[in-house]
């Protein structure tokens, strides 16, 4: 480990002294390259710089408590040397997880489709409050969102709704949201007071861009038509609306949320995009279905991964065996402290196999 930490110290000093070149200057994609790898690199030596300071700080420590006679300051010397130890032992743990293979697609935007599961009418409102759960916070961590697709019904709900999010790291974060969500509660169309349960899926992709997926013209079939429901304003009267047919795969894709055609057919092609790379990357998961069992990952999307119980007020994530007692908060975006946990549950996960291995 601490060879590959010494040779990233060194690399970070020659993309630091390239970029500083006015040759690369002037080659955007060069530049552009050198400065990812320097905000990859820079967090891991920054981190490795503070282990290496804490191991002086203890060998220091050391050869002034064999020296030092004063008892006040040895006790000042033990204090530091203790403080020291814990960083070490901080420090080496979080060098540990900088250092685990990263996930190719963790700096992506990505595509959030919630759908409406089992549960009729009670299921399409879910699937409108979880919808809303996210813009929440998404719009609290300071990242925009764009909407792809939406398919309502009357009484508020939503059969499927799909949206982009656009924000550094996205897919790192939001990935842990694919699966199967279930509400336990009394429906408001219920009038015998009964606890009903219902479920919505939820998928994750990362953002897909043209040198991802190649998308042969000959395969797909592109249509135009006018936008159905409520348009409001010449939505309705103009053929703005269109449907992608892709042969290989038989997905549809329907989009009709923005008045311009063009703008339809960009989205659509991007939801697309992202629906191909998600099978290939499925298809590379099923490969490696060992270790993808043993991670907290991006696994089985009909797996039921959350249930939200109203009448008891709680959140349970069963991945990972946590409960929180703070419905309303995370029902209005308050999923911070989940997020977290789910990620530390797949880095600990990586780690052990790391260590097996």
């Amino acid at each position: 480990m601490f060879d590959r930490l010494e040779d990233l110290v060194a690399r970070l000093d020659e993309v630091e002294g390239e970029l500083a070149s006015p040759d690369v200057a002037s080659d955007a994609d060069r530049f552009r390259k050198l400065m990812k790898e320097q905000s990859d690199i820079a967090p891991i030596v920054a981190k490795y710089l503070e282990y290496k300071e804490a191991n002086q700080t203890i060998a220091d420590s050391l050869e002034m408590l064999d020296a030092e006679k004063d008892e006040d300051m040895r006790e000042m010397i033990k204090e530091e040397l203790n403080e020291a130890k814990e960083k070490v032992e901080t420090t080496s743990n979080e060098l540990k997880i900088l250092l685990l293979p990263k996930d190719p697609n963790d700096d992506k935007n990505v595509i959030v489709e919630i759908r409406a599961g089992a549960g009729g009418d009670e299921s399409c409102l879910f699937a409108a409050e979880i919808y809303r759960m996210y813009i929440h916070y998404i719009e609290g961590r300071g990242w925009k969102y764009e909407l792809l697709e939406l398919e309502e019904i009357g009484i508020g709900g939503m059969k499927s709704v799909t949206f982009k999010v656009n924000g550094k790291g996205a897919y790192s974060v939001l990935k842990y949201e694919s699966g199967v969500h279930r509400v336990q509660r009394v429906p408001e169309t219920e009038s015998g007071g009964r606890i009903h349960t219902s479920t919505i899926s939820v998928a994750v992709l990362p953002e897909a861009e043209d040198i991802d997926v190649k998308i042969d013209e000959k395969d797909i079939r592109i249509d135009v038509m006018r936008a159905s429901g409520n348009g409001g304003q010449c939505v309705n009267t103009t053929d703005s609306a269109v449907r992608l047919t892709h042969f290989p795969t038989g997905i549809v894709i329907y989009s009709q949320t923005e008045k311009s055609q063009l703008q339809n057919k960009e989205k659509a092609f991007a939801l697309l995009r992202a629906k191909l790379y998600d099978i290939e990357q499925q298809k590379a998961h099923d490969a490696e279905a060992e270790a993808r069992r043993s991670q907290i990952g991006t696994g089985d999307r009909s797996e039921k991964i959350r249930t939200y119980n109203f009448p008891q007020g709680r959140v349970t994530d069963h991945r990972i065996k946590l409960t929180l007692y703070k419905i309303d908060q995370i029902m209005n975006g308050d999923i911070q402290e989940i997020l977290d946990a789910l990620t530390a549950a797949d880095q600990a996960a990586k780690l052990t196999q790391m260590n097996e291995g």
